[in-house]
């Protein structure tokens, strides 16, 4: 399908057209034009990165700037999906004569990428780093060449050794079509894949390449001003940000960093006897800057600076730390601070120490004499320290690297941050902990209560940065807590031509009994039962897949309880099976992948789950995998957190936001990511059920996606478990029934209905009589930015 955009020609590898599809491209062509930004939220399951991706190469294509896409994901099946999108959409624009020179790549860790016969057969990606470090390593190749016993990484070899003028041949390669090329030339895909990023028109590849400072300093640092910056999936974009940021300091790191510095001692002390005009060389180097240090740092690649390069590069490296012996005598003293201090001590009496940066230095200095300054460079020391001892396996310096980046992240950040030590036990409300936990184990947290530290520098850095998901409303607080002013916020409708979700608020039970979730009430008999209840209801009705969401894994794990106690899940086993997500994510796998086959073979199970966990996040439950879904209560988070808290107050007085209004909008952002895993495209169809009182409040509901919200009627509002039931049986009735009516025109659009609603320039009378056509609650004119004009290819 050919159509154009206000002007733009477009090539869209479908034969029709959704509505909404339309709507998102005129937004995002009005955002590359204003080079701005924006926040889009598009309803699951209706093209949304196809739809992006036919835009954005049509811009690049059609435009001599050539603006390079970043396309970022959260997990490499996304990044797998996106990639086949990609390849889908050049093959379609090749058959139809645009032989363009275009490459797509997309990049993942060392773990998916590495062919090499020994490393990649080892599971952990911290063993395959290691690995590949002893093989690709700098002093390594330099040894292997006066010994020849010294193992090197052939593939790795054979990419330093080919000419670099030489070119991939043009196209996307997903993450298999790279290893097979790479395999065929002996390259390795890793490197060859950072090779090709300043080359590549579209670059798909993970948030953290762009967000985490400690990655993206040495995987994104040479992207241009221009490039067109996509976070999909971005419904927490801002729990990412302030991640990227924290780090925790426990006494076990404390004791391992301890050891690490006097191996580090004593391995200085025996380079000092065999090679010290090396050790003098790095010394000379500090002396520079660390500008200079930038080349070997990349070709290292050992350890990153958790801060942003700019910030410190420039500078010299203080006196006090510049001679390895003295950097040592450093670190020792500062952990020896760490284990020694107020923090500690405090903890043996249950209390909560929680302060800012400035009063942390403050007091450091006061005990130690530490200045801020050298506390700054404490990473990028280590790094240079590391590399120049020739260490390649890492795993007993992580904690000492931990360590090295707190007092980097401490020292550089004062605004926005916290650094606190909380003693994580029952005695303290940890809410996690085992509950036979006795003995404090003190923690240092530094945690970033501000997203704008880390996104801030994309936002400046980039001309046009799209944030989409098909779960981002409420959206109002997103400009305050991601600091950016978009061009275009829009939230989109889905377009049916016969209604196939249903969303069903419930809040009471057969016995009229209100339901909630919280704190108050959640453990009552009564609600428990009724919870029971309205699961049994449900699992008689439902064919094929249920999934059900609680608002903890505390909660989950209490009411899967009571519910044994009580006999309903015996009952529930004669109709379908129970499968129960858990933290460990390799037990999360099993119980899926039964979970899927229990639906398969039309057994039917049960999925307990959690929101904010795995399931809720990445898995898709489409078609028979999911026909409902249940959420049991609001997913608030556990407001008696010490960081939530924290960052509470830091929203309160630096943007103005509530603490209800923030956690209100966290919370149904999370339920609407968990209802929404119920239909993943217009062919799909299931239930939204969601059993809580406080659903049925105008000032909750209102902040669920405009899509949900279209599908949410007055009668099912307020509804007990036999309303809700006797609704759905209704409603699954209906869809058990063949289509009847033709989708052209209402949910489908061709050539000749878009002709119809937007006549191209040369067809239409006048700017002035042109008639206004309306798509997801947009108004555009013929004059526009809605001009589309369109013609099959």
């Amino acid at each position: 399908m050919k159509f154009e955009v206000d002007g733009l020609p477009v090539l869209f590898p479908y034969e029709y057209i959704y509505p909404e599809q339309y709507a998102y491209m005129l937004d995002i062509k009005r955002t590359l034009d204003a080079q701005g930004h924006c926040l889009l939220e598009m309803p699951s399951g209706t093209g949304k990165t196809i739809s992006l991706l036919s835009l954005i190469v049509a811009y690049q294509q059609h435009y001599p700037e050539k603006r390079k896409l970043i396309y970022c994901s959260r997990t490499v099946p996304e990044i797998e999906k996106a990639l086949a999108e990609l390849q889908r959409l050049m093959a379609y624009r090749a058959s139809h004569g645009r032989n363009e020179a275009f490459l797509g790549v997309g990049l993942t860790s060392r773990r998916n990428l590495c062919i090499h016969p020994r490393v990649s057969k080892e599971k952990r990606g911290s063993l395959t780093d290691a690995q590949c470090r002893n093989l690709t390593s700098p002093w390594v190749r330099e040894a292997a060449k006066s010994d020849p016993e010294i193992e090197l990484c052939e593939f790795y070899e054979t990419l330093e050794g080919a000419d670099m003028s030489a070119t991939v041949p043009s196209g996307v390669y997903t993450i298999e079509d790279l290893k097979e090329y790479s395999q065929s030339k002996k390259y390795c895909p890793y490197f060859l894949a950072r090779r090709l990023l300043p080359f590549a028109n579209v670059i798909i590849y993970s948030y953290h390449y762009l967000l985490d400072p400690k990655v993206a300093d040495l995987v994104s640092r040479e992207l241009s001003k221009d490039c067109i910056v996509v976070f999909d999936e971005a419904h927490n974009i801002d729990n990412v940000c302030t991640e990227s940021l924290s780090i925790d300091i426990s006494r076990p790191i404390l004791e391992a960093s301890a050891r690490s510095v006097a191996d580090l001692s004593q391995r200085i002390d025996r380079m000092k006897v065999s090679n010290a005009e090396k050790l003098q060389s790095e010394y000379s180097m500090l002396l520079e800057g660390l500008r200079n240090t930038q080349e070997a740092r990349e070709a290292g690649e050992i350890m990153s600076n958790p801060i942003l390069p700019g910030d410190i590069l420039s500078e010299a490296v203080p006196g006090n730390i510049r001679r390895a012996e003295h950097f040592v005598a450093f670190l020792r003293r500062f952990i020896e601070y760490l284990k020694a201090s107020r923090h500690m001590t405090r903890m043996r009496v249950m209390h909560v120490v929680a302060e800012s940066p400035t009063s942390f230095l403050q007091h450091i200095k006061e005990i130690t004499y530490i200045d801020r300054k050298p506390l700054r460079f404490c990473a990028e020391r280590l790094a240079s320290l590391i590399r120049t001892l020739e260490i390649n396996d890492l795993a007993d310096f992580r904690s000492l690297q931990k360590v090295a980046s707190f007092a980097t992240l401490v020292a550089t950040y004062q605004k926005g941050t916290i650094s606190h030590c909380a003693c994580i036990c029952v005695a303290s409300a940890g809410p996690f902990e085992n509950d036979l936990d006795t003995i404090p184990n003190p923690v240092l947290h530094f945690t970033c209560l501000d997203a704008t530290l880390a996104i801030k520098p994309v936002f400046e850095r980039f001309s046009s940065v799209i944030i989409t998901s098909g779960t981002l409303s409420p959206m109002e607080l997103y400009p305050s807590l991601l600091g950016f002013e978009p061009t275009v916020t829009e939230s989109y409708q889905m377009t049916l031509t016969r209604t196939c979700f249903l969303p069903l608020i419930v809040t009471r039970g057969s016995d009229q009994v209100t339901v909630s979730s919280k704190f108050e009430v959640r453990n009552d008999p009564a609600v428990v039962r009724n919870y029971g209840n309205i699961l049994l209801e449900f699992a008689k009705i439902t064919p094929d897949g249920l999934v059900c969401f609680f608002p903890s894994y505390l909660y989950m794990e209490s009411i899967v309880s009571a519910w044994n106690d009580m006999g309903m899940l015996n009952e529930l086993l004669k109709y379908k099976l129970i499968f129960i997500e858990t933290p460990d994510a390799t037990e999360t796998s099993i119980a899926l992948e039964n979970y899927r086959q229990a639906c398969d073979n039309g057994r039917g199970a049960v999925l307990l789950s959690v929101a904010r966990g795995k399931v809720s996040e990445g898995v898709d439950f489409d078609h028979h995998f999911g026909r409902a879904v249940i959420l049991f209560g609001i997913p608030y988070q556990y407001t008696e957190s010490r960081i939530l808290k924290a960052r509470l107050e830091y929203l309160r007085d630096n943007n103005r936001i509530r603490e209800n209004d923030f956690l209100t909008f966290d919370a149904m952002r999370h339920g609407a990511q968990c209802v929404g895993r119920v239909l993943r495209g217009k062919t799909d169809y299931g239930l939204m059920v969601f059993a809580d009182k406080r659903f049925a409040r105008v000032d909750k509901r209102t902040k669920l996606p405009k899509w949900i919200l279209s599908g949410i009627t007055e009668a099912g509002i307020n509804l007990s478990t036999d309303m809700a039931v006797s609704m759905a049986k209704k409603f699954l009735r209906t869809m058990a029934q063949p289509l009847e009516g033709n989708q052209l025109g209402v949910s489908l659009w061709d050539a000749a209905e878009v002709r119809r609603r937007y006549p191209p320039k040369d067809e239409s009378a006048s700017a002035a009589d042109a008639p206004i056509a309306r798509v997801s609650g947009h108004s555009h004119y013929s004059n526009g930015h809605a001009l589309v004009a369109m013609d099959t290819s």
